[in-house]
C-alpha cells in the first residue's frame, strides 16, 4: 500500500469519531444551544436528570499522592450511583475541609484535577456530560496559591464600582485559569445588625451601594456574554433578607414585609440580575414564615416573571433539608425536594436535598416531569453557554501566567489602599513622618497573617501575606528602630503582656495599635455540615466574626481595650488601626486616641496598603458603608430608616458614633455651584445635578461625592433620606473639578399603596456632600405629574 494510501486511510480513522460527535445533536457545536439542550435532555434516564441537579462537595472528588493527580473512588461512586453534574468547592483548602497546603492543591495541580475529573466524566459515563465546577470566590478565589482581596466590606468602603469590576475579573482569571466556571459572590444581603456572624461578607446596609458593587462583580465575573475565556458566572447569594435575623443569629427566621423588600432587600439582587447573572442561591432564613427555599414568590414571580433571570437557581448548602429540618414545613426529604423543586430551586447544593429524596418524590407522584425537565434544562443551558462541552479541559501551562501573579498582587493592594477609612486624625497626627527615630507596633493584629484575611480564606504560604508589621518595615529606612509587643490577643486574657508592650511605648517617638477582630479558622474549630463554625464557650480563639459566630455586644473582646488604655497613659502620639470584619465598639478609643485607621479585613496586601496610609504615601479616600454605632441598644442604626426620624434616647443620642458615608481625608474639600436642572417629558423625566468640588489641601486626593434624597411627601412611609447616587473623584490640589449625576423615574420610585411601582408627583429634597450626616449643599427637584 502506498504510503499516501496509508495516510489517507488514518485520516479517516481519526476523523471518524469526530464524524459521529458531529451526528449526535448535542454534541454538535455549530447548531443552537436550545436545540443541543432538548436532544440531550431526550436521551437522559429520570435518574440522570437527577443526578444533573446535584452538587456535591468537590474536595474529596480527588486523590493526591505521589504518581500526581487522580479521580478519588468517591467521585466515581457518585458518578455512578447519582450521575452528578456539579461539584462545589473542589479547589477549597480550610481547617473546615482539612486541606492544607501540603495534601490541598496548587494552582498547577488543581488545573490537572480539572482535566482529570472532566476527563473521567468524558469516557466513563453514558453521555459524557462534563461537570460544572463551583468555587468560593467573594474576595480572591478560596484556593491555594490565589490572590486574597479585602473581604465585601472594605470593597464597598473603596465606593469604587469600576476597581472592583477589575478586581472581580482577576479573581475570575484566577478560578477560570485552573477550571472553576462559577465563583460564589456576590453578597448582596444588607447588613443591618453587625452582631450577625457575616456582615464582613456583605456591602453594607445600603441597597443602593450594594447594587452598584453587585452589578461591577457581576460585569467583572462574566463580561460581555457567557463562555468567555477568563471569565465565570457569578452567583448572587444570599436570596433573601439573610442579614437581618432576629436576634442577629445566623440562617433565622425574618420579620419584614413587601414594600421593605423591594424598596430595600430585593433592589440589589434584582440590579445585579439584569446585569446577567448567571445563578442566584437561596437563603437559610425563612420571610413571612415561609422558607427562602421553597418559595415561588421569590423564586418564579420576582426573579423569573418580573426581573426575567434565566440563569438557574442553588440552594444553600442543606437549605433543601433544613424544610424538613429546622424549618419544620416538610415531613421528609422527598416532600421538601418537591416542595423546592417546584418552586423554582433548581440544583441542591450537598448531594442529599435531592438525589435520593428527589427519585423517591418522582416515584410518588409529588414531581410534575415537566417541572423536572425545566430545571435540568437550565442546567444544561448553562453548561452549554460556558462552552464546558465543546471546551471541558484547562492549559496546564497557563495557570502560572494566570494566578497570584505580580499583577494580581498589585491589585490587591491598590483596592486595600482604597478601602481604608481615615476616622479620625486629630491634630494632623498623620501620615507619620518616615524619619521618626521609634516606632512602639503593638496588638494582636500586628503581625497575624490569617486575623487579616478575614473568613473564606485558604491556607496561605509563609511570607506571601504582608501584615501591618511587615508593611512599617518596609515604608521607612533603617535609621528607624521598630519595636513589636504583640501585648494580647483578641479573645484569650491568660497570656497577656501589656507590661511589655508598655515598656515599648515608653522609648518610643510614636505607638501604632493593630486590634480589632478575627475571622480566622483554625484546625481545633469544629464546625456543622454546612460550614458554618460552632461556637464553644470554652475556645479561646481569636475567632469572634465570620460564620457562626453571632455577638451579642460590639465590645473589643478580651484585653484589648485595657491595653490601648495602657499605652493611652503614657502620653506618646498614639494611632489606632482596626482590623475587623463587624463595626465594633470604639467609643472610648474616638474620645482619647488621636488618630484612627479603619482597614476592614484588608487582604494579603493589606500591611502595605496600610503603611501607605500612616506614612503618606496614599491619601486616604475610604467610607463607611455601613453605621459604627455607640451601642447595642440602638440597632438596627442604618442612616435611611424609615420616617419618622429617631429621637434621643435617656442614656445617648440616637445617631450613630460615625455614620454611613463617613471618612476623612489628608486634604480638605470644599463644594459649590449647584445646579439643578429638570426637564419633564410624557413618561419619564431627566434631572440633572451638577456641582463643584474643589480640593483646598496640599495633596491631591481623592473625594466622594455623595447625592442623597428626601421624598418629602409620600402615599407611604419612605426613608429619612436615600443615597441614591455617588462619584470617588480623583482631584489635584488646589483644583476644581465638577460632578455630575442624573435622576430618572426609576431613582424616584416606591412601591404605592395599590401595589405598583410608581413615582409621585411633589417635591424631592436634594442633598450633596461626602457623608449621609455631612450635608455641604441642598437643592430641590419639584415633579409635576406622577410617573408609572
Amino acid at each position: 500500500m502506498k504510503l499516501s494510501s496509508i495516510f489517507f486511510s488514518g485520516m479517516i480513522f481519526l476523523t471518524i469519531p469526530n464524524l459521529q460527535a458531529q451526528q449526535i445533536p448535542y454534541k454538535n457545536s455549530k447548531i443552537p444551544v436550545e436545540k443541543r439542550v432538548q436532544d440531550l435532555l431526550g436521551r437522559m434516564t429520570t435518574d440522570e436528570k437527577v443526578g444533573q441537579l446535584s452538587k456535591l462537595l468537590g474536595w474529596e472528588m480527588y486523590d493526591k499522592g505521589t504518581d500526581g493527580i487522580s479521580v478519588s473512588a468517591k467521585l466515581k461512586k457518585a458518578v455512578k450511583d447519582q450521575h452528578i453534574g456539579m461539584l462545589w468547592a473542589t479547589f477549597r483548602a480550610d481547617p473546615w475541609t482539612q486541606k492544607t497546603l501540603s495534601n490541598g492543591l496548587s494552582p498547577v495541580e488543581a488545573a490537572r484535577a480539572t482535566n482529570a475529573i472532566q476527563r473521567y466524566m468524558l469516557d466513563s459515563t453514558r453521555l459524557g456530560i462534563p461537570l460544572l465546577l463551583s468555587e468560593e470566590a467573594p474576595h480572591g478565589h478560596m484556593a491555594i496559591g490565589a490572590t486574597v482581596f479585602p473581604t465585601a466590606i472594605g470593597q464597598a468602603s473603596t465606593w469604587n464600582p469600576n476597581l472592583i469590576q477589575q478586581m472581580a475579573a482577576t479573581i475570575a482569571q484566577e478560578t477560570y485559569a485552573v477550571g472553576g466556571k462559577n465563583g460564589y459572590g456576590p453578597v448582596l444581603d444588607l447588613a443591618r445588625d453587625p452582631r450577625w456572624s457575616r456582615t464582613e461578607e456583605t456591602y453594607g446596609e445600603d441597597a443602593y451601594l450594594i447594587g452598584q458593587m453587585g452589578k461591577s462583580m457581576i460585569k467583572g465575573f462574566q463580561g460581555d456574554m457567557l463562555g468567555q475565556e477568563d471569565k465565570i458566572i457569578g452567583t448572587l447569594k444570599h436570596f433573601v433578607a439573610y442579614a437581618v435575623p432576629e436576634g442577629g443569629h445566623n440562617g433565622e427566621a425574618v420579620s419584614i414585609g413587601e414594600r421593605a423588600l423591594r424598596q430595600h432587600y430585593l433592589y440589589p439582587f434584582e440590579q445585579a440580575v439584569k446585569s446577567g447573572a448567571g445563578s442566584v442561591m437561596t437563603a437559610y432564613n425563612s420571610i413571612d414564615g415561609i422558607p427562602c427555599s421553597s418559595n415561588p414568590w421569590l423564586l418564579k414571580d420576582i426573579l423569573r416573571e418580573e426581573w426575567g433571570f434565566n440563569g438557574f437557581v442553588v440552594s444553600d448548602l442543606l437549605s433543601i433539608s433544613g424544610l424538613n429540618g429546622g424549618h419544620a414545613t416538610a415531613s421528609n426529604g422527598s416532600e421538601a425536594a418537591s416542595q423546592s423543586l417546584h418552586a423554582g430551586l433548581d440544583v441542591d447544593l450537598s448531594g442529599t436535598g435531592y438525589g435520593a429524596n428527589l427519585q423517591q418524590a418522582i416515584k410518588n407522584g409529588l414531581v410534575e416531569d415537566a417541572v423536572l425537565d425545566t430545571a435540568v434544562a437550565r442546567v444544561l443551558r448553562m453548561k452549554f453557554n460556558l462552552g464546558l462541552f465543546d471546551r471541558p479541559f484547562v492549559d496546564e501551562k497557563l495557570v502560572v501566567k494566570k494566578v497570584g501573579t505580580e499583577v494580581n498582587r498589585a491589585m490587591a493592594r491598590k483596592v486595600a489602599q482604597e478601602s481604608i477609612v481615615l476616622l479620625k486624625n486629630e491634630g494632623n497626627l498623620l501620615p507619620l513622618k518616615k524619619t521618626i527615630k521609634r516606632i512602639a507596633v503593638v496588638g494582636p493584629n500586628a503581625d497575624n497573617v490569617y486575623n487579616q484575611l478575614g473568613d473564606y480564606t485558604a491556607p496561605q504560604a509563609d511570607g506571601k501575606v504582608k501584615t501591618v508589621l511587615d508593611g512599617i518595615r518596609a515604608a521607612v529606612g533603617k535609621g528607624t528602630q521598630i519595636d513589636y509587643v504583640k501585648g494580647c490577643a483578641i479573645r484569650d486574657t491568660s497570656n497577656s503582656h501589656i507590661q511589655e508592650a508598655v515598656a515599648a511605648a515608653k522609648l518610643s517617638d510614636v505607638v501604632v495599635v493593630v486590634l480589632g477582630g478575627s475571622s480566622a479558622r483554625d484546625f481545633k474549630t469544629s464546625y456543622q455540615a454546612t460550614g458554618a463554625a460552632n461556637v464553644d464557650v470554652n475556645a479561646v480563639s481569636d475567632m469572634e466574626s465570620g460564620e457562626g459566630f453571632d455577638r451579642v455586644s460590639l465590645d473589643m473582646m478580651g484585653d484589648q481595650l485595657r491595653l490601648i488604655q495602657e499605652l493611652e497613659k503614657l502620653g506618646k502620639p498614639v494611632v489606632l488601626v482596626t482590623i475587623m470584619g463587624r463595626p465594633l465598639n470604639l467609643n472610648w478609643v474616638s474620645a482619647h486616641v488621636p488618630a484612627i485607621v479603619n482597614a476592614w479585613y484588608p487582604g494579603q496586601e493589606g500591611g502595605l496598603a496600610i503603611a501607605d496610609v500612616l506614612f503618606g504615601d496614599y491619601n486616604p479616600a475610604g467610607r463607611l458603608p455601613v453605621s459604627i454605632p455607640r451601642s447595642v441598644g440602638q440597632l438596627p442604626v442604618h442612616y435611611n430608616h424609615n420616617k419618622p426620624k429617631h429621637h434621643d434616647y435617656v442614656e445617648m443620642t440616637a445617631k450613630p458614633l460615625y455614620a454611613f458615608g463617613y471618612g476623612l481625608s489628608y486634604s480638605k474639600f470644599e463644594y459649590s455651584n449647584l445646579l439643578v436642572d429638570v426637564k419633564e417629558g410624557a413618561s419619564d423625566f431627566v434631572c440633572t445635578v451638577s456641582f463643584d468640588v474643589e480640593n483646598k489641601g496640599l495633596l491631591k486626593g481623592d473625594e466622594v461625592a455623595q447625592l442623597y434624597v428626601v421624598d418629602e411627601v409620600s402615599s407611604v412611609v419612605t426613608a429619612v433620606k436615600q443615597l441614591k447616587r455617588f462619584e470617588r473623584k480623583n482631584i489635584g490640589a488646589g483644583k476644581r473639578e465638577q460632578i455630575s449625576f442624573q435622576l430618572t423615574k426609576e431613582d424616584l420610585k416606591l412601591w404605592a399603596v395599590d401595589n405598583r411601582w410608581k413615582t409621585e408627583k411633589g417635591k424631592f429634597k436634594l442633598l450633596i456632600g461626602s457623608a449621609s450626616d455631612d450635608v455641604r449643599l441642598e437643592g430641590v427637584l419639584e415633579l409635576k405629574k406622577d410617573y408609572l
